[in-house]
């Protein structure tokens, strides 16, 4: 891709509880250039009206001044040269660090770190749940946002990319009963474990007219695991790709993990989706996954 035309990052921050979209943070770089609320109109290709709403909107959500008047022109106040200096300091971690950053679900955070020192970039992984690692997202402090499931995506209306399948599988405790048919579920005491897909699991039960109760929810698939083994009582879904269980509920389980790109600064992070997509899927398959493209 020609440098010229990298697309830059355009971040919003929230500074105290206060929401700023890129296009405030443009109109503030703009005049702290031009000094001109005219020229700043003129070269954001905005009418003067729209500029002077969207700084008075700003200034009436923080209670002060950002723009003043000097002579025939315009200059930031303290207050607006200070939102600037963060809005850089934000850019500018995008724009420089070399590493990809990466961070989501336990399960594809996993086979992400898992398969890491065969790919072709340079990344830094953080595993989380998905609500959590969305919330850094928000913030521009990922460059991928992974998803154990994507249901956070849909309800968020983000583009994602799919690059593997999983299913549920259903952990027991040692000295549980046989379980065969889906109308031994009945009953049953489950753990669950915050942003997985085990929706699919209860939505199936609940459709199924099976009763059943959610105990306790854990973070991570590995307290889950532990719980349950550890119990009389407590049952499980958790993905097959790490667990051994019963496939009771494969179908209606089958789900994807995806990819979405938060930062389109580098094409190193478009690369590295590219790569898990195609030649990739055969280290994921490698992982216990179910590959998109065999």
């Amino acid at each position: 891709m020609d440098e010229k035309n990298i697309i830059k990052p355009e971040i919003g921050i929230e500074i105290d509880g206060i929401s700023f979209n890129y296009k405030f943070f443009e109109t503030l770089e703009s005049l702290s250039k031009t000094y001109s609320q005219r020229k700043t109109a003129k070269e954001l290709k905005v009418s003067h009206s729209v500029l002077n709403r969207r700084v008075k909107n700003a200034e009436d959500k923080l209670g002060e001044k950002l723009v003043i008047s000097v002579g025939s022109g315009s200059e930031l106040s303290p207050k607006g040269y200070q939102l600037l200096d963060i809005y850089y300091k934000y850019k500018n971690r995008l724009e420089d660090r070399e590493e990809i950053i990466i961070a989501g679900g336990h399960i594809i955070t996993g086979l992400l770190q898992a398969i890491s020192y065969d790919l072709p970039f340079k990344t830094l992984i953080y595993s989380s749940d998905d609500e959590s690692a969305y919330e850094l997202a928000k913030q521009d402090l990922v460059d991928i946002l992974a998803l154990d499931d994507p249901l956070l995506a849909f309800e968020n209306d983000l583009n994602f990319t799919a690059i593997a399948y999983d299913h549920l599988v259903l952990i027991s405790p040692s000295r549980g009963k046989r379980i065969e048919r889906i109308e031994d579920l009945e009953g049953l005491k489950f753990i669950g474990v915050k942003g997985s897909a085990q929706r699919l699991a209860w939505n199936t039960l609940r459709q199924e007219n099976i009763n059943f109760s959610i105990e306790r929810e854990v973070k991570s698939h590995f307290d889950a695991f532990k719980i349950v083994r550890n119990s009389d009582e407590y049952y499980t879904f958790l993905n097959a790709s790490y667990f051994n269980g019963n496939e009771i509920l494969k179908n209606e389980t089958r789900h994807v993990i995806s990819l979405v790109q938060i930062n389109d600064t580098k094409e190193d992070i478009y690369n590295l989706i590219e790569y898990l997509l195609f030649d990739g899927q055969t280290k994921i398959g490698e992982q216990g996954f179910v590959p998109m493209k065999p």
